[in-house]
């Protein structure tokens, strides 16, 4: 094609496809997205180390336990006392946990299945579901 006679917003980009052939372009960007396809799958939901917290159980003390957060927001769980509670949210404001060992009969769900809880906050602040609750640097979203 000759580019004397093409206006300059019309003569084609020296980097287009056209100019340097599609193929090596094509199999670049297919290369990418595989690449970071496989990283995604491969990897799966990153894993952070357990955060430091402190938490009571019922009326008891206060202990050391950590926080391990599966997805902010989602799903976290909380080691204390030998014992790891999971908890989940479902984007439309309910908590469920599921505790192998009950704080109380009337929570108790059948031991291990997962319950609706209420969150709710105290003085400390902590922050509390169904007497279970926690102090520190607690990931909200």
């Amino acid at each position: 094609m000759d580019r004397t006679f093409l206006p300059p917003s019309v003569a084609p980009c020296p980097l287009a496809p056209a100019a340097r052939g599609w193929r090596p372009l094509l199999r670049a960007g297919l290369s990418a997205v595989v690449s970071l396809l496989a990283l995604g799958i491969g990897l799966g939901p990153v894993q952070a180390d357990p955060l430091p917290l402190r938490c009571r159980l019922g009326n008891g003390p206060w202990q050391h336990c950590s926080m391990d957060v599966d997805r902010p927001g989602e799903r976290w769980s909380i080691q204390v006392a030998g014992r790891r509670i999971a908890f989940r949210h479902d984007g439309s404001g309910t908590v469920t946990m599921q505790d192998p060992a009950p704080v109380s009969p009337a929570n108790s769900g059948g031991g291990g299945a997962w319950v609706p809880v209420a969150t709710t906050w105290i003085a400390g602040p902590a922050l509390c579901w169904n007497g279970v609750c926690a102090q520190g640097d607690i990931p909200l979203d």
